[in-house]
Formats: structure tokens, C-alpha cells, sequence
């Protein structure tokens, strides 16, 4: 785990997940020192709260839009029954 380890904020969901499965890796290895497997940790529970924060932002996303999609499906059998 680098000090110098990019902000997660700036990272893809794809490189953020990568490197949560480097991290879940290496501490399955058991092979870093204490001080080490807790700061990869720390980084680890911060990435997947970042993934968790991020999926539930897309799906909040995909639930607006299919909302729409219903609503415009429904509008327009509502339309052609009036006519």
C-alpha cells in the first residue's frame, strides 16, 4: 500500500474495484506486517464505500429513467385511446 495511492475520488469504478481486489488479495496473503495489512484495510473499506456510494447513485439513476420510460409508455397509450 503506497502512501502516494490516488485519490479515490479520481479513480474509474473499474480501477477502484481493481485495486480493492489487489488489497483483498494481499491480505488474504497474510504475507504485510500489521501496520501495513491495517492501512490496506483502511484504503480497502474506503474504496468499497466509494463503489457501494457509487452503484447506488446508478441505480437511484436507472430507477428515474425507467420511471420516465413508464410514464411516456403510459402517456402514449393514454393518447392513442382518446383519438
Amino acid at each position: 500500500m503506497s502512501d502516494n495511492a490516488q485519490p479515490i475520488e479520481d479513480m474509474t469504478f473499474r480501477q477502484a474495484m481493481s485495486e480493492l481486489e489487489g488489497i483483498v488479495g494481499v491480505l488474504e496473503g497474510n504475507t504485510l506486517e500489521l501496520e501495513d495489512s491495517l492501512k490496506s484495510y483502511e484504503r480497502g473499506v474506503a474504496l468499497l464505500g466509494a463503489l457501494k456510494k457509487r452503484l447506488n447513485d446508478a441505480q437511484q439513476k436507472v430507477d428515474v429513467l425507467m420511471g420516465e420510460l413508464e410514464t411516456s409508455a403510459n402517456d402514449a397509450a393514454t393518447d392513442t385511446t382518446l383519438s
